[in-house]
């Protein structure tokens, strides 16, 4: 999913960018990176890992300006184990552009052509978060023409532009040098994106980011959500413009953030994702009653910490025994997040630990945010077994995922996904349950739509095959499977040279 944030202060900005960027830890632990500006002057430090591993004090001293924009990456498109593919990116021209970008771009393979043999711009990396950053260069300088200075109608039309030249999830910050922050958002509002502010002994503050989550700790407050399409730009001054950049553009959010992804103590779009979580439980709770036979339930128990908000209500709802059977290990990274699937199964017994009182004996609801490959689901129900439940239930709070997801979420394969070709029953006997029951769509679609009516619709395309964006079909999903088979450490795009990516296995070990 990846989480950005973009910062313009009357003080420097470096430890309020490494502050924010570790309210952003669960939106990536593959790479963070921050950049700063200081008059026309970039200052840089990214690499791979979690926020607290790749900062020391002495890259945060060189960090210098009161203008940055920041970065923690989950890898969807490109190599998962590259360095240069941290962001943010940067091109020198025109006056020196630095990007971060959360989602995933659905046409990058024209792109990637137009960028290279079109705009004669050179892509180092698989990342189409480097070929959006080219694209915008490209805008820009058409722009500007002859002209050696920007404008803030150049900047909105250079926006404007590439809103019909790229297509897919995409919210992004970047630097302009010498100029200020610019932040933007794909037309349909697929990925999340809001802006803060703060007054401060006379002077505004801004800042924009992935989730709300991040304002509250920098003493920020919310202000709102940048609408789809729209563009924000804040000059190195403070001062903040803004424009709707796309010819048409729909409110339709990625239904996982409130699922899974988006911390609960955010206010996406209006939904604060805590409630919608509660309500969730509310409706997955009336579904048990249809399904499951509730004399056969002693306890109700959440996979910790996702689906616990949704564990709660249903278990008040069924008027059953809420307990914490499971034991978190916070210092282990997201399972679903972590490239590979030898990776996440190891790590999910390091991540969870079971307390066999609670289990022993026991007809036992585990309640999920969700299940995807069904790694987690099938290690967490052998343990809670192995810990004496006499039987397990699995409840998940989102709809079974039947389908590739392409806007974000790393979840590219109908092969990797559990509730491929199978019923409920089916993923039942695949995970070692003795029943699952899944969250009707319908009701997840309702929960947040009552709170907040404004939404125009989601994108739930993990949920139901239906793409938002009109250029994903069955030919295009085949080339991502084929794409996700062949990953390596270099691509070859049809009519081009080949692209080498480098990958460094020994990573300097920093003091």
């Amino acid at each position: 999913m990846c989480g950005v944030l973009g910062i313009v202060a009357h003080e420097p900005v470096n430890q309020l960018l490494y502050d924010g960027l570790q309210m952003l830890q669960h939106r990536g632990q593959d790479a963070a990176g921050i950049v700063t500006a200081e008059g026309t002057m970039f200052h840089m430090h990214k690499g791979r890992g979690m926020v607290r591993d790749v900062f020391r004090t002495r890259n945060m001293r060189e960090l210098v300006g009161n203008i940055g924009i920041a970065h923690v990456r989950y890898p969807t498109a490109g190599n998962a184990n590259c360095s240069a593919e941290a962001q943010p990116f940067y091109v020198n021209s025109p006056f020196g552009i630095v990007l971060a970008h959360n989602g995933n771009l659905t046409n990058t393979e024209e792109l990637f052509k137009n960028v290279c043999f079109t705009d004669l711009r050179h892509v180092n990396t698989r990342s189409d978060s480097e070929v959006l950053l080219n694209v915008l260069a490209r805008e820009l300088e058409n722009q500007v023409g002859n002209r050696t200075a920007l404008t803030l109608t150049d900047i909105f039309a250079a926006v404007s532009t590439l809103h019909k030249r790229v297509h897919g999830a995409y919210g992004v910050v970047a630097l302009i040098a010498g100029y200020g922050l610019l932040a933007f958002r794909d037309p349909f509002g697929i990925r999340p994106l809001c802006l803060g502010r703060r007054v401060q002994n006379g002077h505004t503050d801004y800042v924009v980011a992935s989730e709300s989550v991040v304002f509250p700790s920098l003493d920020f407050e919310l202000v709102r959500d940048v609408a789809p399409g729209e563009a924000i730009f804040i000059s190195n001054e403070g001062q903040l413009f803004s424009q709707q950049c796309a010819q048409e553009s729909h409110l339709m959010p990625c239904l996982f953030e409130y699922v899974y992804f988006a911390r609960p103590d955010s206010v996406i779009d209006g939904v604060s994702v805590y409630q919608a979580r509660l309500n969730m439980g509310v409706t997955l709770a009336e579904k048990v009653k249809r399904t499951l036979d509730l004399q056969d339930i002693d306890v109700v128990m959440p996979v910790p910490d996702t689906s616990r908000p949704s564990a709660m209500e249903l278990a008040q709802h069924l008027n059953k025994p809420f307990r914490e059977g499971l034991f978190k290990n916070r210092y282990i990274g997201r399972t679903f997040i972590m490239p590979g699937q030898a990776v996440r199964k190891k790590s999910v017994r390091q991540k969870l630990n079971p307390m066999n009182y609670e289990f022993s004996g026991k007809k036992v609801l585990l309640v999920d945010d969700s299940i995807v490959r069904g790694t987690t689901s099938r290690e967490i129900v052998e343990m809670v077994r192995e810990a004496g439940a006499t039987k397990v239930y699995f409840a998940s709070a989102a709809p079974a995922v039947l389908f590739p997801n392409v806007y974000g979420i790393d979840m590219p394969t109908r092969e990797e996904l559990i509730s491929y070709q199978r019923n409920a029953e089916q993923v039942a006997a695949e995970i070692g349950a003795d029943a699952v029951v899944f969250q009707d769509l319908s009701d997840l679609q309702a929960v947040v739509l009552k709170l907040n009516p404004q939404i125009e619709g989601f994108d739930s395309s993990c949920f139901d095959g239906r793409y938002i964006t009109a250029d994903v079909d069955e030919a295009y999903l085949q080339r991502l499977c084929a794409d996700k088979n062949t990953l390596g450490t270099s691509f070859v795009i049809p009519g081009l040279i080949e692209h080498s990516v480098s990958v460094r296995e020994d990573e300097d070990e920093e003091e």
